[in-house]
């Protein structure tokens, strides 16, 4: 039986642009996985590592025209987007070369003997190493930033992992084009370009996780598809780490302070983080508690304006477009719930973006309700107007793991009020990353970042965006009373690379 074609589509127009390829073979996988794993040894020095993935950025911004209109073609998302995702990626694959050569990410510990302690301490030297060929799913709604050249990829390639990726349906043509971009800058590093791999298809993802070669998996998409994989993983003879994000309803508290200092701003700016990518964003803020009353009052009606006044939008695919809009009717139809802003279907290929009201006392129990307090990708959100602190607090505990939780305060209770402090240490608990009075859509990638959160957010405690994206892939060997002439160069004395190292209890650098 004959591979399936690879199609790209034009999410504009649903017609098929050109024939990519046919989807991978589970020999495909196998030599593309064996081809990395052999490749391993070429990632070796840092100095090399580092200058492949600067080379890359490079590489990437000077074809950067051609790629953001052949992603712009299969997503939708705009050349402004793109263009910025684009130089996110650059930016990112950058931020990594200099994590590589400062070598921090070892993690070089060394402790000198030391009889006099209890029990003794004999000689001892720990740092990292990476665990072997990464498996990457790439996500639908970010080309660049969480596909074949984005976090996950750029993590794994500065820890010394080759990289096979699982192209996204949604994008097949960009992939290989960056694919081919970044062979290009490990050949111009004598990397070998087998250190990143590409396949396409279903049968070829679940084939990649299971494949014995294959040490861990990053994954951004759905919690079906990600909790599938996921299980996966831990089926195999040898479990590996799956690191995936698969889903987030990034809920915000609106204090009645807040709401009374500042309703019409809050509602504005809420309308745009919840529209912006046509509400295709992991972080788009999904559920939000509003007080009842007139200052709620005032809020949903300026959020109701900005909505109304954003045109259209071309989902991902046809297959998102679908869901969104039978999603938006099933909640639209319960009880109680209401739409000052309809959302649902525009033009045969577009959708219009809206919101829902609810009773918060509607959410705090078990019952058809609970279906608004699961993520609906796509331009709506659910504003659930509560009537007290109790009733804040029972929606919160209904809530599972997000990767942010938002609070808006007023200028008094940022000053540090028993009920501003008791509201983020209801939301902590949520989510991996906490924002007061700002909006969660922007990911900045920076040291102190962390893009994670409590299941189903993720499946992991690490992050997928910021520099310590790289400790998924590494794992920590310890020597013990080996001979200085046996021991890797990180670990000895004279410290030959210069790298920061703790040195019994002392930090060296």
């Amino acid at each position: 039986m004959a591979a399936a074609p690879v199609w790209s589509v034009d999410p504009r127009t649903g017609k098929q642009r050109e024939q990519v390829g046919v989807e991978s073979t589970a020999e495909d996988v196998d030599a593309a996985v064996r081809a990395a794993d052999g490749a391993r040894a070429s990632l070796a020095d840092r100095t090399v590592r580092a200058g492949f993935l600067r080379t890359a950025a490079r590489l990437l911004e000077e074809a950067g025209d051609g790629l953001v209109s052949v992603a712009d073609a299969e997503t939708a998302l705009g050349p402004v987007r793109l263009s910025g995702e684009l130089a996110r990626t650059c930016y990112q694959l950058r931020a990594f070369a200099g994590v590589v050569e400062e070598g921090a990410f070892l993690g070089v510990i060394i402790d000198h003997p030391d009889g006099g302690a209890v029990p003794p301490v004999p000689d001892l030297r720990r740092y990292k190493v990476p665990l072997g060929v990464v498996a990457v799913y790439a996500a639908s709604n970010f080309p660049f930033a969480f596909s074949v050249p984005g976090g996950d990829t750029a993590s794994a390639l500065a820890a010394g992992c080759p990289v096979v990726v699982k192209a996204h349906p949604d994008h097949p043509a960009t992939s290989e084009r960056v694919a081919a971009v970044l062979r290009r800058a490990a050949a111009e590093h004598g990397v070998a370009e087998s250190v990143i791999g590409l396949v396409h298809g279903f049968e070829a993802g679940v084939e990649l996780v299971r494949h014995p070669l294959v040490a861990a998996a990053g994954f951004t998409g759905s919690v079906r598809g990600g909790r599938a994989l996921f299980d996966a993983a831990a089926a195999r003879p040898v479990p590996i780490p799956f690191h995936g994000e698969l889903g987030s309803l990034n809920p915000v508290v609106v204090s009645e302070a807040a709401a009374a200092e500042r309703a019409e701003e809050i509602g504005t700016g809420l309308a745009g983080s919840m529209t912006l990518g046509t509400g295709q964003f992991c972080v788009k803020p999904g559920l939000v508690l509003a007080p009842s009353g007139d200052d709620g009052d005032r809020l949903v009606k300026a959020l109701a304006d900005a909505v109304a006044g954003t045109g259209d939008g071309v989902l991902l695919d046809h297959r998102m477009r679908d869901n969104f809009v039978a999603g938006v009717a099933e909640r639209t139809a319960l009880a109680d719930v209401d739409a000052p802003v309809a959302p649902g279907a525009g033009s045969e290929h577009t959708v219009t973006p809206g919101f829902l009201t609810v009773p918060a006392a509607r959410l705090a129990g078990d019952g058809p309700h609970t279906l608004l307090l699961e993520e609906c990708f796509g331009p709506v959100t659910v504003v659930a107007r509560y009537d007290g602190d109790d009733e804040v607090t029972a929606v919160l505990d209904r809530l599972p793991g997000n990767l942010t939780a938002t609070v808006h305060l007023s200028t008094t209770e940022t000053d540090g009020t028993p009920h501003a402090t008791d509201l983020l240490a209801r939301l902590t608990p949520l989510a991996g990353r906490i924002l007061v009075n700002a909006w969660p859509t922007g990911v900045a990638v920076a040291p102190a970042q962390h893009h994670g959160g409590p299941y189903p957010a993720t499946t992991s405690t690490s992050t997928s965006v910021g520099t310590t994206a790289i400790e998924r892939w590494l794992r920590p060997v310890t020597y013990q009373n080996t001979p200085h002439a046996l021991l890797p160069a990180e670990l000895r004395d004279d410290n030959p690379h210069g790298l920061p190292r703790q040195v019994d209890g002392q930090l060296q650098h």
